[in-house]
């Protein structure tokens, strides 16, 4: 089942004598003020498809218009978005392999009679109308704003969409795909450690601490254990993987994580600390053959 990955808040009473906040999967409060109180206009919903991806709808609360993410089972998808009561008017798909594109075309065929715009990065990508590159900037709804990041690497025409409401009230989201994941990050399959240095170190560590990380697969887990291999004392890690196993057994995905929360346990996102460098023998190396060693020792896990 779909769940709701944002907290959104419910009016009740035409006086707006009470306000009942329902909150799943944070434990972040909105903020209310002594005269007003902030609406969020954007959130996520995450369906869980195939054995272990994720794709998602990105809702702009303001106009009851969503973006499907890498709707790889349209059907599911779909579903959800009848659920919330909105309507699908654009697909993001963050690079063209099956498990994140291949639904495009039944999505198509299911919603047909709808106009719907198709954005990627890579011509392979199917049933694609919008091609997108770095800097590029889309619009969903009324208030919720795209910002698109080329990071070629684990394909050469991935790309990240950057989330945000004008009106400031949702914390920002990113849709990672199989770039970044909770903890990890994704294979080299056509590009270079040098690119996936510039995707996690240049690009996503810069953007806002509290940045909502929702990647293309539930590998939280895995990556953790392999993270407490290269900083055994790491209690960021320890602590987090105790908390990913708990989710997991009683069935609750571990994603979103933030931004901050990834700078302190995912070991390619940490290939700068010298935790890091010296645990894997190259303390004096450069970072970029860092991420190729911890790349290596990864594959190899």
């Amino acid at each position: 089942a779909a769940g709701v990955c944002d907290p959104c808040m419910l009016v009740i009473g035409s006086n707006l004598s009470r306000i009942c906040y329902f909150q799943r999967q944070t434990n972040r409060r909105p903020r209310i003020g002594s005269k007003h109180f902030l609406r969020h206009k954007m959130r996520v919903v995450q369906v869980p498809v195939l054995t272990d991806n994720y794709s998602y709808l990105l809702i702009d609360e303001s106009s009851s218009e969503a973006a499907a993410v890498d709707p790889q089972e349209p059907e599911k998808v779909i579903a959800a978005a009848a659920k919330e009561g909105v309507k699908i008017t654009k697909v993001l798909t963050t690079h063209h392999h099956w498990d994140h594109s291949g639904g495009n075309p039944k999505l198509i065929e299911l919603l047909a009679g709808s106009p719907i715009e198709v954005f990627g990065g890579d011509d392979r990508i199917p049933q694609m109308t919008n091609k997108i590159g770095q800097g590029d900037k889309i619009k969903l709804g009324q208030s919720t704003w795209i910002d698109v990041f080329f990071t070629p690497c684990h394909t050469t025409g991935h790309v990240l969409y950057f989330c945000k409401d004008e009106t400031g009230s949702s914390d920002p989201a990113l849709f990672s795909g199989d770039t970044l994941f909770v903890a990890g990050c994704g294979r080299f399959f056509e590009g270079t450690a040098a690119q996936m240095y510039h995707a996690l170190i240049e690009v996503i560590s810069a953007l806002p601490g509290n940045t909502r990380v929702f990647c293309g697969h539930e590998y939280t887990v895995k990556n953790l254990q392999f993270a407490e291999t290269i900083e055994p004392a790491s209690e960021a890690v320890k602590s987090k993987l105790k908390w990913a196993e708990q989710r997991r057994q009683s069935g609750l995905s571990t994603v979103p994580s933030t931004i901050a929360e990834e700078l302190t346990y995912n070991p390619f996102m940490r290939v700068r600390h010298e935790a890091v460098k010296s645990s894997i023998g190259l303390a004096e190396a450069d970072p970029i053959s860092v991420m190729q060693r911890v790349r290596d020792l990864k594959d190899k896990f």
